[in-house]
């Protein structure tokens, strides 16, 4: 799965657009107070995590789009 499908199977399973931010796809505004991410990291990696009080907390690191993206549809769904 990538980025773009991932965003339309949240929408579609009814997961709430404040509980997530995927890079380049889905960036609720204004920004939520906390909510889960998926981002890519400077190195080319893929980066899943949490933003709470504005802090981003790096969970796991992925070495690529599809497997972040299937370790963000799991904590979401």
């Amino acid at each position: 799965m990538e980025r773009g499908e991932l965003g339309a199977v949240l929408a579609a399973a009814g997961v709430p657009d404040g509980y997530y931010r995927i890079e380049g796809v889905h960036e609720p505004v204004p920004t939520p107070p906390d909510f889960l991410f998926l981002r890519r990291a400077d190195d080319g990696t893929w980066e899943t995590g949490a933003y709470e009080r504005g802090v981003y907390e790096v969970i796991a690191r992925h070495p690529d789009e599809a497997a972040a993206c299937a370790h963000l549809h799991r904590l979401l769904v």
